[in-house]
Formats: C-alpha cells, sequence, structure tokens
C-alpha cells in the first residue's frame, strides 16, 4: 500500500509539473517590459489549455490557447512606464510574476568591449566605476539581465538568463557599456530601462547570424552544422551563438539594439562591411520586420603589434563607418578618441555609453539641441597646394577653431604619403590639409593607423573617424 501510494504521489506530481505553465528565463520577478506597445509573452502549457494573463496596471485579462504541443503566445498591452506591478499567468494553476516595472527596453550584443563589466577584466579597470558600484541602490529602476554564455548548431528555445534589480553586485557585472547607457537614459528620460546583454568576447558577427542570412555568404561553408562531430572553438563558427544566445531572446519586445563588435573581424574588413546589413536585417525580421533603431560602437584605435600599420582595423572602422549610410534607422558612436595603444579594452566605458544613449535620445525620443553624429568627410576639392575638405556635420560643425590638428597625412600622383598640417577655416568651416612636401594633393588621410590620437571633432564633442579621401588598395594586416 505505502508503495502504491508514493507511486500516485509521483505520478501527480509529474502530472502537476506537465500542467504548470513554463515561461522563458526572459519573464520572470525583475522584469521590465517595453512600455506603451503590446509585448509578446510566449511559453509552455498543458496542449489545448487556455492560458490567462492578467497585469495589475489593467483590469482587462489577455487570453491564449496552447497548440497541439503545449506552445502558446499573447501580446499584452503595456502602459506608460512606471511600476513595480505584478503579473498573474494561469491555465488552471496560477503563476505570479512580481516586481515588473514598464520602462525602455535594449538588447545589447557584441565581443568583449561590450562584455567587459563594471567590475572591469583582470588588470583591466573601468573608469570610474567603482563609486556607481558602491552607490548602486535597488531604488534605481534599471534592470539588468545577462545571458549565460552557450553555443548550439541549431536555434535553442531556451538560455541561463536572469533579470536582477540594480544592486551593487548586480551592477558590477553588468556589461559596463550598456550600464552606462542604461544610466543616461534612466536619468535624461525618468523612466525604467531594461538592459538584455548577450555577448562574448573574441567572437565574429557571422557567430550572431543565422542559418538562412548566411546562406547569402557563399564563402562560410556551413556543412559543419548537419554533424555530430566535435566543434573546435565553436564561438567562432557562424550560427553558433545566434542559436543560443540570440534565438531564445526572440520575440521579447524591445526598443532597439546596441552593437559593440568588429575586432574579431579585422582582417576581414571588405566582407565584415556586407555582413554589418545583413545581420541587422535579420535581427529586425526576427523581432517583427520593424525598423527598429540599431545603434554600435565603431571599434577604437590599437596598436595591433603595430600602430603604423594602415590596414586592418583602420579598415574596418572605415567599413563601420560606410554603414552608417548603408543600415537604415542606425548610427554609430565614435571613440577615436578613448582608444590604447597598448590595451584592446579601454577603460572609458562610460563615454561609449553615454554616445549610444545621445543616438537613442536624439533619433528615438525626440530630444533636440544637440548633435551626436560624428563629422563624415563628404568631398575634396584643391587649390595650389593645399585640399579643402567639406563634412557632414549636421546641427553642428567642426572644431577646434584656430589649433593645428595632428594625424593627417597628403599624398600627391606619385601616393607617397607625408605627414601634413590641418586646420579649420575660420568663415567657411572646412578643413584645410596641406605640406610642403606635396606640390599638388591628390589624397589625405586621417588618423589611418591600427593606433592613432583623435584631434578633429564636432562641437558637442563628438570626434571623427579616421577617413581616407583615396580608394587606393591596401594590405590588410
Amino acid at each position: 500500500m505505502k508503495k502504491l501510494l508514493l507511486t500516485l504521489a509521483a505520478l501527480g506530481t509529474a502530472f502537476g509539473l506537465q500542467a504548470k505553465i513554463t515561461l522563458p528565463a526572459l519573464f520572470s520577478d525583475n522584469m521590465v517590459l517595453q512600455q506603451q506597445t503590446d509585448a509578446r509573452f510566449w511559453g509552455t502549457a498543458s496542449p489545448g489549455k487556455k492560458v490567462t494573463i492578467r497585469p495589475s496596471w489593467s483590469s482587462q485579462t489577455v487570453t491564449t490557447t496552447a497548440d497541439k504541443e503545449g506552445r502558446w503566445q499573447a501580446d499584452v498591452p503595456t502602459p506608460q512606464a512606471g511600476g513595480p506591478y505584478t503579473i498573474e499567468l494561469s491555465d488552471g494553476e496560477r503563476l505570479t510574476l512580481r516586481d515588473v516595472l514598464i520602462g525602455e527596453v535594449w538588447l545589447c550584443s557584441g565581443q568583449s568591449n561590450m562584455e567587459m563589466p563594471m567590475r572591469g577584466f583582470n588588470n583591466q579597470p573601468v573608469t570610474g566605476a567603482t563609486e556607481l558600484i558602491v552607490g548602486a541602490k535597488t531604488s534605481t529602476p534599471i534592470r539588468i539581465c545577462t545571458v549565460k554564455r552557450a553555443t548550439a548548431r541549431t536555434p535553442q528555445a531556451s538560455c541561463s538568463a536572469q533579470w536582477l534589480q540594480h544592486t551593487p553586485e548586480a551592477v558590477a557585472g553588468a556589461s559596463a557599456t550598456a550600464y552606462y547607457f542604461a544610466r543616461n537614459l534612466q536619468q535624461t528620460l525618468d523612466v525604467p530601462v531594461g538592459i538584455i546583454i548577450t555577448c562574448w568576447g573574441g567572437t565574429p558577427v557571422e557567430a550572431w547570424m543565422d542559418r538562412q542570412a548566411m546562406g547569402a555568404f557563399e564563402e562560410f561553408d556551413l556543412a559543419f552544422l548537419d554533424g555530430n562531430q566535435q566543434i573546435k572553438n565553436p564561438q567562432n563558427r557562424p550560427t553558433m551563438l545566434y542559436n543560443a544566445m540570440i534565438a531564445p531572446l526572440v520575440p521579447y519586445t524591445v526598443k532597439g539594439f546596441l552593437w559593440y563588435q568588429g575586432e574579431a573581424n579585422r582582417i576581414r574588413p571588405a566582407q565584415y562591411q556586407r555582413l554589418m546589413p545583413a545581420f541587422v536585417q535579420m535581427l529586425r525580421e526576427k523581432w517583427g520586420g520593424k525598423e527598429l533603431p540599431f545603434y554600435y560602437v565603431q571599434i577604437a584605435p590599437y596598436s595591433y603589434g603595430n600602430s603604423d600599420l594602415t590596414g586592418g582595423s583602420a579598415l574596418l572602422r572605415e567599413a563601420q563607418m560606410r554603414n552608417v549610410d548603408e543600415i537604415p534607422s542606425s548610427g554609430m558612436a565614435v571613440t577615436m578618441d578613448i582608444g590604447n595603444e597598448n590595451c584592446i579594452h579601454p577603460g572609458q566605458k562610460a563615454q561609449v555609453g553615454e554616445r549610444l544613449a545621445w543616438l537613442a535620445l536624439a533619433n528615438d525620443y525626440g530630444m533636440k539641441g544637440f548633435e551626436p553624429n560624428a563629422p563624415i568627410y563628404e568631398s575634396m576639392t584643391v587649390e595650389g597646394n593645399r585640399a579643402l575638405l567639406t563634412f557632414r556635420t549636421g546641427r553642428s560643425t567642426l572644431a577646434p577653431l584656430g589649433d593645428e590638428l595632428p594625424g593627417f597625412e597628403v599624398a600627391g600622383a606619385d601616393r607617397v604619403f607625408h605627414p601634413a598640417k590641418a586646420k579649420i577655416e575660420q568663415g567657411k568651416g572646412r578643413l584645410i590639409v596641406w605640406s610642403d612636401e606635396v606640390a599638388v594633393p591628390v589624397a589625405v588621410r586621417y588618423a589611418f593607423r591600427n593606433y592613432a590620437e583623435a584631434s578633429l571633432f564636432n562641437t558637442f564633442g563628438i570626434p571623427a573617424s579616421s577617413f581616407r579621401t583615396d580608394d587606393w588598395e591596401l594590405p590588410v594586416q
């Protein structure tokens, strides 16, 4: 009899577990939902069961029915920013999500410079982070959700992740770039902000793309996805990170995307310029076909063993700069002024996060009175031995006026570059570049090295990207 009772109890427990609603890791206590939208919910329940969702901000309930495989999804209308709220889900057994905030949600991804936490890497601190870590309070409406590293050959339905309140421990472990972005947004808009962080250091963009998107790039062999052999360094292979670290997040409703990556593709700049738009298009299709904003960080100057090389990272930065015009609803945060010649992970992540936030505030939240975009080279004319360069500067102008600006080179028809002098032309705002060694300039380059220090900005302190006026072939090193 005792054995029979134990068996019945076990069956009852198993049945109860089977019947209970299950949710992806993104749906938990402390979560943030995008405000004033139809937030997508999904999960599993018993096949054919009716699932009811009751948010505390509304008297209306949302109902849906699990399909024959037990899967269900529903759109829940969200109010203006606020909270905390509770959300009750039931298929006969109740599940309650507590301390839910409504605000702005951004998905943040990339490689190590996005991954670098507020506590820093070994021997590599984040400038000014300690004060913010120590002073973190749970009352600050910033929530952090970091996806744990994983790889997979096929798209996964689940991942390991958890929403955390704004505590010192959570802030210390958060992506510094993403955190500074969230902090700037939260303080400026005075609304809750949620950041979903999914990144892995040293990884190329193709690892974050799905199989369908990669199918357009015949130079990549995807046959390994159909096998079961062990994969060396799977995080560097196409689709392996998308499958495990992006697919489980689709289609959690977000405002937009942040991206900080490129170093791993440095020796393939032309290919990267083609991959990036395809990557963004894939993200937007996965999240419902909307043209969600996409803001990314241009890689910072770094020696890569030789500061004087003109190939490699300068060409990758050039590809990223060109992508600004190729990718609709995008923006690029330039970091030419905060690179470190001997460390690939610059500590000034506050500037990176702020510049990303300024792009969002200007383009998506209607703020005016400043220019968040970097000056972009447009055209060159020649008068005598002087090259006259014009720039697209938006609501700003070039700066600083009056100073001689280092970092420029000029070449004549012989294609030999010489150090040049450069100044902003007073009154017209053009950039004048010249060298006594070049009688008739044919090409100008600025900071077109692996490592260089910035000298050209706009009047709001946003640095110009490294650039060149020529299209001469360069070795990629």
